[in-house]
Protein backbone atom coordinates (compact mmCIF):
# COMPACT_ATOMS: atom_id res chain seq x y z
CA UNK A 1 0.00 0.00 0.00
CA UNK A 2 3.22 2.48 0.94
CA UNK A 3 4.25 1.91 -2.65
CA UNK A 4 1.43 2.34 -4.69
CA UNK A 5 0.54 5.68 -2.35
CA UNK A 6 3.72 6.65 -2.92
CA UNK A 7 2.64 7.93 -6.21
CA UNK A 8 0.51 10.44 -4.83
CA UNK A 9 2.37 13.24 -4.95
CA UNK A 10 2.24 15.60 -0.93
CA UNK A 11 3.63 18.50 0.34
CA UNK A 12 5.43 18.76 3.60
CA UNK A 13 4.08 20.39 6.75
CA UNK A 14 5.12 20.83 10.33
CA UNK A 15 2.64 20.70 12.86
CA UNK A 16 3.58 23.27 15.65
CA UNK A 17 2.58 25.03 19.21
CA UNK A 18 4.08 26.82 22.17
CA UNK A 19 4.25 25.00 25.66
CA UNK A 20 5.00 26.35 28.88
CA UNK A 21 8.37 24.25 28.31
CA UNK A 22 8.94 25.70 24.91
CA UNK A 23 8.56 25.38 21.18
CA UNK A 24 7.17 21.92 20.12
CA UNK A 25 6.31 20.51 16.20
CA UNK A 26 6.58 17.55 14.47
CA UNK A 27 6.49 16.38 10.02
CA UNK A 28 3.43 15.89 8.68
CA UNK A 29 3.27 14.36 4.85
CA UNK A 30 -0.64 13.70 5.43
CA UNK A 31 -2.07 17.42 4.87
CA UNK A 32 -4.94 18.45 3.05
CA UNK A 33 -7.51 21.44 2.60
CA UNK A 34 -10.87 20.41 4.21
CA UNK A 35 -13.37 22.88 3.89
CA UNK A 36 -14.02 26.76 2.90
CA UNK A 37 -16.73 27.60 4.83
CA UNK A 38 -15.94 27.13 7.72
CA UNK A 39 -12.15 27.13 6.94
CA UNK A 40 -11.17 23.59 7.88
CA UNK A 41 -7.82 21.80 7.37
CA UNK A 42 -7.28 18.14 8.28
CA UNK A 43 -3.88 16.55 8.78
CA UNK A 44 -3.11 12.93 10.21
CA UNK A 45 -0.26 12.11 13.16
CA UNK A 46 0.62 8.48 13.44
CA UNK A 47 -0.81 7.08 16.90
CA UNK A 48 3.23 6.45 18.18
CA UNK A 49 3.37 10.21 17.95
CA UNK A 50 4.41 11.52 20.87
CA UNK A 51 4.32 15.23 20.31
CA UNK A 52 0.75 15.15 18.80
CA UNK A 53 -0.95 14.68 22.45
CA UNK A 54 1.20 17.89 23.68
CA UNK A 55 -0.22 19.94 21.06
CA UNK A 56 -3.55 18.40 21.34
CA UNK A 57 -3.42 19.37 24.91
CA UNK A 58 -2.37 23.06 24.10
CA UNK A 59 -5.69 23.17 21.28
CA UNK A 60 -3.77 26.31 19.73
CA UNK A 61 -1.17 24.71 16.43
CA UNK A 62 0.34 26.59 13.49
CA UNK A 63 0.76 24.59 9.93
CA UNK A 64 3.71 25.52 8.14
CA UNK A 65 3.97 24.59 4.92
CA UNK A 66 7.65 23.82 3.86
CA UNK A 67 9.58 25.40 0.91
CA UNK A 68 11.42 23.26 -1.55
CA UNK A 69 14.78 24.30 -0.05
CA UNK A 70 13.46 23.26 3.38
CA UNK A 71 14.55 19.02 3.17
CA UNK A 72 16.55 19.85 6.24
CA UNK A 73 13.74 21.40 8.53
CA UNK A 74 11.70 18.63 7.68
CA UNK A 75 14.21 15.81 8.38
CA UNK A 76 14.88 17.55 11.61
CA UNK A 77 11.27 17.92 12.99
CA UNK A 78 10.89 13.92 12.07
CA UNK A 79 13.00 13.35 14.79
CA UNK A 80 12.36 12.17 18.31
CA UNK A 81 14.43 12.92 21.29
CA UNK A 82 15.87 15.94 19.66
CA UNK A 83 15.78 19.63 20.37
CA UNK A 84 13.75 20.07 16.55
CA UNK A 85 14.01 23.86 17.06
CA UNK A 86 17.81 24.34 17.14
CA UNK A 87 19.29 26.59 14.17
CA UNK A 88 15.50 26.53 13.21
CA UNK A 89 14.27 30.31 13.37
CA UNK A 90 10.62 31.06 13.80
CA UNK A 91 8.44 33.83 14.87
CA UNK A 92 5.14 33.55 17.32
CA UNK A 93 2.15 33.35 14.95
CA UNK A 94 -0.98 35.70 15.76
CA UNK A 95 -2.44 32.71 18.12
CA UNK A 96 1.02 32.30 19.54
CA UNK A 97 2.38 28.77 17.65
CA UNK A 98 5.74 28.74 15.84
CA UNK A 99 5.67 30.17 12.30
CA UNK A 100 8.99 28.27 10.66
CA UNK A 101 11.29 31.57 8.74
CA UNK A 102 11.25 30.50 5.00
CA UNK A 103 8.07 28.83 4.39
CA UNK A 104 6.21 29.41 1.50
CA UNK A 105 2.95 28.87 3.75
CA UNK A 106 1.65 29.08 7.25
CA UNK A 107 -1.44 29.03 8.81
CA UNK A 108 -2.46 29.60 12.48
CA UNK A 109 -5.26 27.10 13.35
CA UNK A 110 -6.83 25.35 16.82
CA UNK A 111 -7.91 22.03 17.17
CA UNK A 112 -11.36 21.54 15.67
CA UNK A 113 -11.67 18.04 16.08
CA UNK A 114 -10.10 14.80 16.06
CA UNK A 115 -11.06 11.10 14.52
CA UNK A 116 -9.74 7.31 14.66
CA UNK A 117 -7.95 7.08 11.26
CA UNK A 118 -6.32 3.27 11.63
CA UNK A 119 -2.88 3.83 13.05
CA UNK A 120 -2.81 7.71 12.65
CA UNK A 121 -5.90 9.89 14.10
CA UNK A 122 -7.06 12.49 11.54
CA UNK A 123 -7.29 15.81 13.07
CA UNK A 124 -9.40 18.43 11.95
CA UNK A 125 -7.84 22.94 12.61
CA UNK A 126 -10.31 25.52 11.94
CA UNK A 127 -8.16 28.08 10.33
CA UNK A 128 -7.99 31.30 12.15
CA UNK A 129 -5.77 33.27 9.97
CA UNK A 130 -3.15 32.49 7.13
CA UNK A 131 -0.65 33.67 4.51
CA UNK A 132 1.70 32.52 1.74
CA UNK A 133 4.74 33.82 -0.28
CA UNK A 134 4.11 33.59 -3.84
CA UNK A 135 7.66 33.91 -4.77
CA UNK A 136 8.42 30.02 -2.93
CA UNK A 137 7.38 26.78 -4.46
CA UNK A 138 6.73 23.81 -2.15
CA UNK A 139 8.41 21.22 -0.88
CA UNK A 140 7.21 17.85 -2.74
CA UNK A 141 7.43 14.36 -1.51
CA UNK A 142 7.08 11.61 -4.13
CA UNK A 143 8.09 7.89 -4.36
CA UNK A 144 9.80 7.81 -1.08
CA UNK A 145 11.70 10.72 -1.79
CA UNK A 146 11.88 14.53 -1.41
CA UNK A 147 10.85 16.32 -5.02
CA UNK A 148 9.10 14.49 -8.41
CA UNK A 149 11.05 11.53 -9.76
Amino acid sequence: MREVLGHFASGIVVITATTPAGPVGFTCQSFASLSLDPPLVSFSPARTSTTWPVIRGIGKLGVNVLAEDQRDVSAAFARSGTDKFAGVAWRPGPGGAPLLEGTCAWLDCELWNEYDGGDHTIAVGHVLDLAADPTKAPLVFHRGSYGIG
